[in-house]
């Protein structure tokens, strides 16, 4: 039968009459409607908990991205995409103190960052811990703290927005609330605490849902606790009769602080968790052209100056998150960034030509008085690499590292608890891996090395910390280069300090700052050692090296990268004229 010059079966365009939602209010795996590539998200993370102490601040809302109504779809591939939907952070309990954060939430591309942990009031002036936590958006702060920050790491538009901030001279203690995807944290009012940050409607399900509401501060007992912000937004407390209350399940609501009745006089209870995030995704109606067109379709077309045609092509990458940031003297090493890669050998991803795929580069973690930042993911198509887990701190509770692409060191304190987890979140094959133990024996007790992409950190001894762990050598680019490596460990008066892992790790000292990781490795950065005769007695940890982007394509196909510090190379013979395209900061892949 004529087809109009095409040889074999024309596939017609696909006409869908209705959209489709789906929803993930747990982990899972979407595939498309055939045919049908793009689609509107809404990616929430999970809400960050409540602070603990005499007077603890509300959980920020777990980061709120969205195309809907009216934004840029995701292209979404024929193949499986993995979902990702971010729980809450867990409640604080007897011992705690600042908040957890809540975990990210990924779809494709699109990354929402976990909620920042509400900061605590304990002690005067704070310590470090007390402050709220950094995330989509941030933690309240607690009594006499600080607030944390919110659009963590930052996207546009904003994901989020601060906690709020103390307010002093109130007659009554009390912490501010949480921040939302909406506003800010309400600060701490004269009396009573301040209310969690609105969260943002979305119809995107097909009716008005509000999501990702900030937790509410709490009080001493003395005036009213601060309410839960719109979309899930727990409250706070005041240590009896009224409990912090928990965010509302996929929603991504920051988590209540809770407090002590007047005076501190009452226990301290514990404060509410984060709520989990919620993953949506709509496919529009409409029509959509896959498969052969006739050449009479194709004229057509052309005629009418709306045929573009396209190709496929596969393409190798390399994507190394920001490495984790060493802690504060006594101080472990930080995690390095979670490290994937299809070279060699592995399973290419499929890109289309004539299409912009942006790419996010992740910052290493800020170093920082207490435990260290955790890195920033980097992200490319379907796989992201999560950041470095920060290494631990004395001057700071918890005492075990962060977890993430690889896990944090454990601070040389007692009591003795597990290092940073690394692959976390797992992918497989696994991104990292744990930090090292502490030593918590003099004369020198040696903090725990952060973990490498290709070995655990190392635990600590009486007169040593740990080393980094080794990290991955990789030729994608065409030469070996080893990449996320982690920091090693700090001591306390003298000993040896801890080496960097091979792959950009920083090494820990004996005493003054930590050594950063390497730019572009996602190396873990050096934790810092302590000696309380000098001046200052406690330094703070090295910064983690930020991450690192690389896609190799075959010679034929024509590839850009931008902006210009980015850039694209031809390889020699043998690697038979690849082109690679490599991004030392965040930018957009042309095919």
């Amino acid at each position: 039968m004529s087809n109009g010059g095409i040889i074999g079966p024309v596939n017609d365009p696909v006409v869908y009459t209705t959209s489709t939602v789906t929803s993930f209010t747990a982990s899972g795996t979407f595939t498309a409607r055939a045919g049908q590539g793009i689609a509107d998200y809404l990616v929430v993370a999970g809400g960050g908990a409540g602070g603990r102490g005499d007077v603890g601040g509300g959980g920020g809302a777990g980061g709120y991205r969205t195309s809907f109504p009216g934004g840029t779809k995701l292209s979404i591939p024929s193949n499986p995409v993995p979902v990702t939907v971010g729980g809450g952070g867990a409640a604080v309990g007897p011992g705690g103190s600042q908040g957890n954060s809540g975990s990210s939430s990924i779809f494709g591309n699109i990354t929402s960052t976990g909620g920042g942990g509400g900061g605590s009031g304990v002690g005067s002036p704070p310590s470090p811990v007390t402050v709220g936590g950094n995330g989509g958006s941030g933690g309240g702060a607690g009594y006499l703290s600080t607030a944390g920050s919110g659009n963590t790491p930052p996207v546009s538009p904003p994901q989020g927005n601060d906690g709020g901030s103390f307010t002093p001279g109130t007659p009554a203690a009390s912490a501010a609330g949480g921040g939302g995807s909406g506003a800010i944290g309400g600060s701490n009012p004269p009396s009573g605490g301040g209310a969690g940050g609105a969260g943002s409607a979305n119809s995107i399900s097909g009716s008005p849902i509000t999501y990702a509401g900030g937790g509410g501060g709490s009080t001493d007992g003395v005036g009213p606790v601060g309410t839960g912000g719109s979309g899930g937004g727990g409250a706070g407390g005041n240590g009896g009769p009224t409990n912090a209350t928990s965010g509302t399940a996929n929603t991504g609501g920051g988590g209540g602080g809770s407090a002590g009745g007047p005076g501190g006089c009452s226990p301290v209870t514990t404060s509410g968790s984060g709520g989990s995030g919620i993953v949506v995704i709509q496919q529009p109606a409409g029509t959509f052209a896959s498969g052969v067109w006739s050449l009479q379709c194709q004229y057509n077309y052309k005629k009418q100056g709306t045929w573009t045609p396209s190709v496929t092509f596969d393409v190798d990458y390399l994507v190394v998150a920001g490495g984790g940031a060493g802690g504060q003297a006594y101080g472990a090493g930080g995690g390095a960034g979670g490290y994937r890669t299809s070279f060699p050998g592995g399973t290419k991803i499929t890109v289309e030509g004539g299409t912009s795929y942006p790419i996010t580069v992740g910052a290493g973690g800020t170093a920082a008085p207490g435990k260290g930042a955790s890195g920033s993911n980097s992200i490319f198509s379907t796989i992201t690499s999560t950041g470095g887990g920060g290494g631990a701190s004395a001057q700071a509770s918890p005492l075990a590292g962060s977890p993430g692409g690889s896990g944090g060191g454990n601070a040389a304190t007692p009591p003795a608890t597990a290092a940073g987890t690394g692959n976390s979140p797992p992918t497989s094959p696994p991104q990292g891996n744990n930090g090292g133990l502490s030593n918590n024996s003099s004369p020198n007790f040696g903090t725990g090395g952060g973990g490498g992409s290709g070995a655990v950190g190392s635990n600590g001894t009486s007169t040593a910390g740990g080393a980094g762990g080794a990290g991955s050598a990789n030729s994608i680019s065409g030469s070996p280069v080893t990449y996320a490596g982690g920091g090693g460990g700090g001591t306390t008066c003298g000993g040896t300090a801890g080496s960097g892992g091979p792959g950009g790790g920083g090494a820990g000292t004996t005493n003054g700052v930590g050594n950063s990781g390497t730019v572009n490795t996602g190396g873990g950065g050096g934790g810092a050692g302590a000696n309380p005769g000098a001046s200052p007695p406690y330094a703070i940890g090295g910064s983690g090296g930020s991450g690192i982007v690389i896609v190799r394509a075959p010679g034929s196909a024509n590839i850009g990268a931008s902006p210009g510090t980015n850039t694209v190379t031809t390889l020699p013979a043998p690697a038979g004229g690849c082109k690679v395209a490599t991004f030392t900061v965040s930018g957009t892949l042309t095919t």
